[in-house]
């Protein structure tokens, strides 16, 4: 087996998103409405208001939310024969402007060989991509295009999925995978559920940005573990601005 086809061709994928305003009174009130019906097929512990909801849950929609960072890594052979991982991301309060970088750096790698490496990309990050685009009238890239394409002809690797083996009843985060495998974690001074607060309150796109490119390193270096290949030595791991 030719080990440099887990290397090649492969961009890791990372994104980070709020809900598309900071409070639910800014939304149309078709919007308002609609989200009032969403409310309620959304498990609510806190019991909390659907305005309250708003700003906790829409981020995860889509149709509700926005994205402000897409982070990505690929990696690059030494001349030592090492591999390094090198690591940039477009944050950006111009949603359409971001987009519109990521699909140009995406573009750069030929289509029809290019690998997508994101954990849990499947059922989030990839259509989540793919909705923002088609909202703000962008074109797909044919990697991440699904439209008349067989399973296998789809280069989308999903880090959560190759763990599963088949088993699929449970959701098993990032954070505990990379503490399974000894990878340092990325959830040292935020996680997740402090994106929307960080943006909205902080006005930090700068610490989402960081948190972001640091989940890139981690699912880097998950996907190389679950392939049973050598982690990057953290010399290794370059941020490129």
């Amino acid at each position: 087996m030719d080990i440099n086809q887990f290397y090649q061709n492969v961009l890791v994928v990372d994104i980070e998103t709020v809900s598309c305003k900071e409070d639910f009174s800014e939304l149309p009130d078709r919007l308002k409405s609609l989200w009032e019906h969403k409310s309620t097929l959304i498990k609510n512990e806190e019991e909390l208001s659907a305005e309250q909801l708003f700003f906790k849950k829409g981020a995860i929609y889509a149709e509700f939310g926005k994205i402000v960072c897409i982070s990505v890594g690929f990696f690059n052979q030494l001349e030592n024969k090492e591999y390094q991982l090198r690591v940039t991301s477009f944050a950006s309060d111009n949603e359409k402007e971001l987009l519109s970088g990521f699909k140009e750096l995406v573009l750069k790698f030929p289509q029809k060989q290019l690998k997508l490496v994101a954990h849990n990309g499947k059922e989030f990050d990839f259509p989540y991509l793919c909705r923002r685009m088609i909202i703000h009238e962008i074109s797909l890239p044919e990697s991440l295009d699904l439209t008349g394409k067989k399973p296998w002809e789809v280069n989308h690797i999903d880090t959560m999925e190759m763990w599963e083996f088949g088993d699929r009843k449970s959701y098993t985060s990032l954070d505990l995978l990379s503490a399974i495998f000894g990878i340092e974690s990325s959830k040292q001074d935020m996680d997740g559920s402090m994106v929307n607060e960080t943006y909205y309150k902080e006005k930090n796109l700068e610490k989402i940005s960081t948190y972001c490119m640091a989940d890139v390193m981690v699912t880097a270096q998950l996907y190389l573990r679950l392939n049973l290949l050598p982690m990057i030595k953290e010399e290794n791991m370059v941020i490129v601005k």
